[in-house]
């Protein structure tokens, strides 16, 4: 039986799939209200201010719907994780926003405070030393959900300590919380502050056994993290990773594009300032890989990063003379999401990513073979 999950992640349009369905009602009533408040709109500028105050509301509207979602999907997180993980939910810091509209106000440049979720093996002895995994979620803005849970589950039962980075940006928090955004910038430092905190937080983590995977958004983070803090991490899996921001920005709609380009975000297109997309681009900046064991995974089919995206990734850190493994699948059905699915198809592929990672991170139970993951995520 196949088990539904809500993906969270944005599609051309920008919003997150899943979290504000259940609006739909209200918002039909908002537009008709909307509409008949707008027939009594004697001027263009009467229209213009009535669209701007809707605009408003539709959002404040959205942003309560996704912070509902998520205390709904934290309840499911422990329904699901019952007897296999302690989950435990942990608020913490990164660097101060990027970008400081009022730098004199009090409090401007704190640093940016986010959640992060911990997944401990129900099963823990903390006079044992164990593994650690950061599991950065994907998507433009969105947020760790329960569509991850069987990887979870897989990772957990081989002994590993998961942290999700809930880093800024994500989805659930408020509008505040998602304007600050930092694409392929300073996210990534949520990310490792996420694993520093760990390490000093639990002694039982060993510091010699740190590893990153995550796919899409997530698959980028985990490559800008190995660039930007080497020897940080002992292994590594980028999954359909965004890796060509430039190249991304061509082959998407404006609507896409508006998400970097908003004020509160970049502020300028991919043509204004090319330089600052390649800085935010793993594919430009492959020469500060320092070869930590690395697998790329890419789909010829996917319909989100375009495989051309992944293969600039793969030429360049091959003509930097990088060492790391890649496979590129060949219309493999589920396209963005091929091995994140409940296919035993893309369960065989996961056995790969995990065959990859153990030998580095050495967990106690690792996943050899898939009836090995058939049991650890699914228990039958």
């Amino acid at each position: 039986m196949q088990h539904k999950r809500r993906e969270s992640r944005v599609v051309a349009g920008g919003r997150r799939h899943g979290a504000t369905a259940g609006g739909a009602g209200v918002l039909l009533w908002l537009l008709l209200f909307i509409f008949s408040c707008g027939l009594r709109a004697q001027t263009p500028g009467d229209v213009e201010a009535l669209r701007r105050q809707v605009t408003s509301q539709g959002d404040a509207l959205d942003h309560r719907l996704d912070q509902l979602a998520k205390m709904v999907d934290d309840v499911l997180w422990q329904q699901k994780l019952e007897g296999v993980a302690l989950m435990d939910k942990l608020y913490i810091y990164g660097p101060p926003p990027a970008r400081v509209p009022q730098p004199d106000a009090m409090g401007a440049r704190n640093p940016v405070k986010f959640w992060t979720y911990a997944f401990f093996p129900a099963n823990l002895d903390p006079a044992k030393k164990y593994p650690l995994l950061l599991l950065p979620h994907g998507g433009v803005h969105a947020d760790f959900t329960t569509y991850y849970v069987h990887i979870v589950r897989e990772l957990v039962a081989q002994g590993y300590v998961v942290a999700a980075p809930e880093y800024r940006g994500s989805t659930g928090y408020g509008k505040a919380f998602y304007e600050k955004i930092d694409y392929g910038g300073l996210e990534n430092e949520d990310v490792f502050a996420t694993r520093n905190y760990m390490l000093e937080t639990y002694p039982f983590l060993d510091r010699d056994r740190v590893g990153i995977l995550g796919w899409s958004h997530g698959g980028m983070i985990t490559l800008m993290n190995l660039f930007e803090h080497p020897g940080s991490y002992q292994a590594a899996f980028a999954g359909v990773p965004v890796s060509d921001l430039i190249a991304r920005m061509g082959y998407y709609t404006q609507d896409y594009r508006n998400h970097f380009e908003a004020e509160y975000h970049i502020g300028q297109s991919a043509y204004e300032n090319v330089a600052e997309y390649r800085r935010r681009s793993p594919a430009w900046n492959t020469a500060k890989f320092n070869n930590t064991p690395l697998l790329i995974h890419t789909n010829t089919n996917d319909d989100d990063v375009n495989v051309l995206e992944v293969e600039h990734l793969i030429k360049s850190l091959k003509a930097d003379g990088k060492k790391f493994e890649y496979e590129i699948f060949n219309d493999v059905p589920g396209g963005h999401s091929f091995d994140r699915m409940d296919t035993r198809e893309a369960k065989e592929i996961r056995v790969k990513i995990y065959r990859h990672l153990a030998p580095h991170l050495k967990p106690a139970n690792p996943i050899r073979e898939l009836r090995d993951l058939q049991i650890a995520g699914y228990r039958f």
